[in-house]
C-alpha cells in the first residue's frame, strides 16, 4: 500500500538524530488467549521526544506490524505518559494512527486505555497543539482521539477512519459500502469535515504536519513563531484594485486576494474540501502567523450554512486558544435559507460563530470586500462582536439585505399600485443601491473604522497588527462559557 513503517514515519518527521525513544521495553501483561507467550515489540507503539525544525515535539507512532497496532493496557500507558510529558513541558503532541483497534484479548483493559487517552486529549486541548496523522486504519473507539485533537491529516492510499466498519454497517442497516466509501479520505474530508488535510502518502502527510507546526506556538503561553526581520512591508498592490468584478452578482476567488496580501503568497488552507463556501487557514504577515477566515463567492455565493458555520467557529476558537490574530474577509449575502437548513439547526450552528468571535480576545481585524448582509454581517466578526479594526473597500456595503429584497418589502404597496410595477420597482432598487450600496453609511454610523483602497490592504493590516500586538482584554471570570453545541 506504499506505507512507511512506524519508525520510518518518525524518521521523516523529526530532525536527524534528535528522536529519543521512551518506554521501549514496556511489555504487556495479558495471560488470556495464549498471550502470555507472545512478545510484542514496544507493545505496538513507538513513543518519544524529538525536534521538528529545531522545535520540540512529543509523539506516538502506532506499529501495524505488531499485533495490528492494537491498543492494549500498556500500549495506552505509553501514549498517556508521553501526553502527560507534552503537557508538563508545553510542547505539541503528534499521534500517528495506524491500528486495528482495541486488543480484544485484553478486553476491558483495552477500553480503559482508550478512555485514558481521550481524557488526556481533553487535558491537552487548548494548552498545546495536538495533531493526528491517519496513516492506516482508525476504527471504532480509536477514531475519537483524533476527533478531539486540533487537526487531522489523512493519507489517500491507506488512511481510513470510521466508527463502525462496512461489515457492521451491512449487518445493522443492510447497506453495502466499501471501506473507502465509508471512511476514506474523500468521505471524511468533503462530506463529514472530520479530516482537515488530505495527503498523497506518508511522506506528504509528514510534510503537511511540518508546515502546520511552523505556524503554531509550542503552547498557549507563547506567541506564534515570528519569522520576520522587524520590517513592515508597505508596498501597494495595484492589482487588488481590479480584483472585485463590477457586477455585484459576479463571483471571484477570494483565495487569490488572500495570496496577494500575505507573505510570499503562502496560505495553508485548512479543510479545503469541506464547506468550500468558507475559507479558513494560516498565513503570515511580516513574518507573524495570522489566522484567516473568508467567505468564498465562487461557492454558493459565499453564503453561511450549517457546515461553514461549524468550520469557521472551530477555527476561530483554535486561533484564540493559541494567541493567533484573526483576519476576516467579508463578502456574505447572509445565512442560507431553506427547510433543510432550518430543521438541521442553522440557528444553533450560526450562533456558534457569534459565540466564537465574541469570546475571542486575540486581535481581530475585518475587511469588508463587498456585501455584508443581515446576520451574516454580524457573524463575520462585525465591530459589535468586539472586532478591533473594521475597514471596507469602496465596493463594501452593510445592509439588512440586498436591494432587491429590501425594495420588495419596504415599497411593496407602492409597487403593487403603480401603473408599471416593474419600472417602479427598478426605480426604487436604483435609489436604494445609490443610498445604501456603499460603505459610507456604515462609516457614518461608526461601524466601519476606515474605507481603504484595495491596493493598501496589506499596509492597513500590517499597521493594525503592529498596533494590536500588546492588546490585552479581560473577561468576567467563569469556569467556561456555554457555546451552543
Amino acid at each position: 500500500m506504499g506505507k512507511l513503517t512506524a519508525r520510518e514515519r518518525i524518521g521523516c518527521l523529526c530532525d536527524p538524530e534528535t528522536f529519543q525513544e521512551m518506554y521501549l521495553f514496556a511489555k504487556h501483561r495479558c495471560i488470556s488467549f495464549g498471550m502470555q507467550d507472545k512478545e510484542l515489540a514496544a507493545d505496538g507503539v513507538i513513543t518519544g521526544i524529538g525536534t521538528v525544525e529545531g522545535k520540540q515535539i512529543f509523539l506516538a507512532s502506532q506499529d501495524f506490524t505488531v499485533s495490528g497496532g492494537s491498543v492494549g493496557e500498556v500500549h495506552a500507558d505509553k501514549i498517556c505518559q508521553i501526553m502527560d510529558m507534552a503537557l508538563k513541558c508545553g510542547a505539541p503532541f503528534v499521534f500517528v494512527n495506524d491500528s486495528g483497534g482495541a486488543r480484544i484479548q485484553e478486553g476491558i483493559d483495552s477500553l480503559s486505555g482508550y478512555g485514558r487517552i481521550f481524557y488526556r486529549n481533553v487535558l491537552l486541548s487548548g494548552v498545546v497543539p495536538q495533531i493526528s496523522i491517519i496513516a492506516g486504519p482508525c476504527a471504532g473507539g480509536a477514531a475519537y482521539s483524533p476527533a478531539i485533537t486540533d487537526f487531522i491529516i489523512m493519507t489517500k492510499n491507506a488512511g481510513r477512519i470510521f466508527i463502525t466498519g462496512p461489515q457492521v454497517v451491512k449487518e445493522v442497516t443492510g447497506e453495502d459500502v466499501t471501506p473507502e466509501e465509508l471512511g476514506g479520505f474523500h468521505a471524511q474530508s468533503a462530506y463529514s469535515g472530520v479530516v482537515h488535510f488530505v495527503a498523497e502518502n506518508d511522506e506528504d502527510a509528514v510534510k503537511i504536519c511540518k508546515k502546520l507546526l511552523s505556524f503554531l506556538p509550542a503552547n498557549n503561553m507563547e506567541d506564534p513563531p515570528d519569522y520576520g526581520r522587524g520590517e513592515i512591508a508597505f508596498a501597494p498592490d495595484l492589482g487588488l484594485n481590479k480584483s472585485i468584478p463590477d457586477s455585484p452578482k459576479e463571483a471571484y476567488d477570494v483565495k487569490e486576494i488572500i495570496r496577494r496580501i500575505v507573505d510570499g503568497a503562502d496560505f495553508l488552507e485548512v479543510q479545503a474540501q469541506f464547506a468550500a463556501n468558507a475559507v479558513i487557514g494560516f498565513a503570515r504577515i511580516n513574518g507573524r502567523t495570522v489566522g484567516i477566515v473568508a467567505n468564498q463567492p465562487m461557492v454558493m455565493a459565499g453564503v453561511l450554512d450549517i457546515n461553514s458555520s461549524d468550520k469557521i467557529s472551530r477555527f476561530v476558537r483554535f486561533c484564540n486558544a493559541f494567541n493567533i490574530p484573526l483576519i476576516t474577509f467579508v463578502d456574505v449575502p447572509g445565512f442560507m435559507p431553506g427547510i433543510q437548513q432550518e430543521h438541521g439547526g442553522i440557528i444553533r450552528h450560526g450562533a456558534k460563530m457569534l459565540f466564537a468571535y465574541s469570546a475571542a480576545t486575540v486581535p481581530k481585524i475585518s475587511i469588508i470586500l463587498r456585501k455584508a448582509y443581515g446576520g451574516g454581517y454580524l457573524a463575520m466578526c462585525a465591530k459589535d462582536l468586539g472586532c478591533d479594526r473594521v475597514a471596507a473597500w469602496p465596493t463594501g456595503e452593510i445592509a439588512v439585505m440586498g436591494a432587491e429584497g429590501a425594495v420588495g418589502i419596504v415599497y411593496r404597496d407602492e409597487i403593487q399600485k403603480a401603473p408599471n410595477p416593474k419600472e417602479t420597482r427598478d426605480k426604487f432598487i436604483a435609489e436604494y443601491q445609490a443610498k445604501f450600496a456603499n460603505p459610507y453609511v456604515g462609516a457614518q454610523r461608526n461601524l466601519i473604522d476606515d474605507i481603504i483602497e484595495p491596493k493598501d490592504t496589506r499596509r492597513y493590516l500590517s499597521l493594525a497588527l503592529e498596533a494590536l500586538r500588546t492588546k490585552r482584554e479581560t473577561r468576567p471570570q467563569k469556569k467556561h462559557g456555554l457555546i451552543p453545541l
